[in-house]
């Protein structure tokens, strides 16, 4: 069944809608589609290199909005579903401290799911569902979003069909390990 839906997600890059296919896949792959958008956008920006960061801004900004429907998903549908199956197993209290730790730690949840290859549409859920204050959500979307497809957008802008395969392999290790390094500073800087 994966492969069915990459094979479809890449055949939409070479249609006549692909830029309206790549905002729809960046829209639902952020609350619950399984592809990313990543596999509309490489071949489209080497097809289109001179719309390199059109393709890049409309990816953002249909990732951004999906994740206002996540956000939505998960504070709407925990209020109707999830709250009341925890009071009745007497684990509310629980949800409470981890709201809390949860939310501690928001900014950079929000920010390491969007950078790297961990789902976006986990953290954009959770986001709702813990009760995250929107406008962190926001800021830090559209930052973590604008920054993995931007980068993307430039490295095919700049270097072509042979960092085709450094972003399909590697790309999200190398986010993983900026994320890391940038993390760990953080925490260096507070802590030490």
């Amino acid at each position: 069944m994966l492969r069915g839906l990459y094979d479809w997600t890449i055949s939409l890059a070479a249609g006549k809608h692909a830029m309206w296919a790549l905002a729809a896949v960046a829209f639902i792959e952020s609350s619950f589609f399984p592809i990313p958008p990543d596999l509309l956008m490489i071949p489209m920006i080497l097809a289109t290199p001179h719309r390199a960061f059109r393709i890049a801004l409309v990816a953002m900004v249909a990732s951004v909005l999906g994740g206002m429907f996540g956000y939505a998903i998960g504070a709407f549908a925990f209020e109707q579903v999830g709250r009341p199956i925890l009071e009745h197993l007497g684990k509310a209290d629980k949800m409470e401290a981890f709201n809390t730790r949860f939310n501690d730690f928001g900014f950079w949840a929000v920010l390491i799911a969007g950078l790297t290859p961990f789902p976006y549409k986990v953290i954009t859920i959770m986001s709702g569902w813990t009760g995250m204050p929107f406008w962190t959500f926001m800021i830090t979307s559209i930052i973590a979003r604008g920054g993995r497809f931007f980068l993307v957008a430039a490295l095919l802008w700049k270097f072509g069909p042979p960092v085709r395969e450094f972003i399909e392999k590697r790309l999200g290790l190398v986010l993983t390990a900026f994320v890391v390094l940038l993390v760990g500073g953080a925490y260096m800087v507070r802590y030490l």
